[in-house]
């Protein structure tokens, strides 16, 4: 029975579990560097390379820990990530344009006069 789990292509072996923790592990380990030294004049640019080390670490998560890839399950698993994805991407692009539109359908002077109102 443990032969077989050694050779099953859906299960990890040891090397791919430590690649992959080493690897979160750096991002990680970068990541809060970047934050903690103040490593960047603006925040802007120090978001994006965040934003791109927590990508990077979704994907290695995902190879590593999850055995996701194209060949697995028949594709069904990759074909579910895709349709996760586009979910997401509905709900967020969604709620932004719901939040943007109502900031700026509000009545005008509505914010100014209420924080500045002493009876």
């Amino acid at each position: 029975m443990s032969e077989h789990l050694q050779h099953d292509p859906a299960h990890g072996s040891l090397r791919g579990y430590i690649i992959g923790f080493v690897l979160a592990a750096i991002m990680t380990t970068v990541s809060f560097w970047l934050v903690m030294g103040n490593v960047f004049v603006h925040s802007s640019t120090a978001a994006y390379v965040l934003l791109g080390l927590a990508v990077g670490q979704i994907v290695v998560h995902m190879v590593c820990f999850l055995h996701m890839n194209a060949r697995s399950e028949g594709g069904w698993s990759l074909l579910a990530l895709i349709f996760t994805f586009v979910l997401v991407a509905i709900m967020l692009s969604g709620s932004l344009w719901v939040m943007h539109h109502l900031n700026s359908n509000m009545m005008p002077g509505m914010t100014n006069g209420m924080m500045h109102h002493t009876p």
